[in-house]
């Protein structure tokens, strides 16, 4: 009696998987919805060479910094615009001098807006002006 009960237990298997839809294909994956990127990063970091800042401009998130490092083999002072008063976006100013080979960071920059920074001892140098972007 128990192998009639396996057998029908067997066969209403084979009869529940054969009505469940008949298609060989696999079915297709579900789809999650990717999250929102954020516009910029927290982190940017600015290059200064011989040659000038790149990028000249960076794009950050509200409440990031900016790494500044120093691979010319002279020291700049990074401050912000405009010179001399350096005041449009004081956190700028904590780069400061930076010996070849050093970085520093900015503090952090809590407001969306546009700043321009310079190298003090060379101010009108356009190579060493640049941007950054708080989004």
């Amino acid at each position: 009696m128990s192998r009639v009960l396996l057998n029908g237990c067997v066969i209403g298997m084979l009869v529940a998987f054969s009505a469940c839809g008949g298609s060989s294909s696999a079915p297709s994956p579900i789809s999650m919805p990717s999250p929102n990127p954020s516009p910029s990063a927290s982190v940017a970091t600015v290059t200064i060479m011989a040659t000038g800042v790149s990028p000249k401009t960076v794009q950050i998130a509200v409440g990031g910094h900016v790494t500044f490092t120093n691979q010319d083999m002279r020291s700049h002072t990074i401050d912000s615009d405009p010179h001399p008063v350096h005041t449009d976006c004081p956190a700028i100013n904590q780069v400061g001098l930076l010996m070849p080979g050093q970085s520093r960071d900015t503090a952090n920059l809590t407001v969306a807006r546009s700043c321009g920074y310079h190298d003090h001892t060379a101010p009108f140098d356009t190579t060493m002006q640049g941007t950054i972007v708080i989004q």
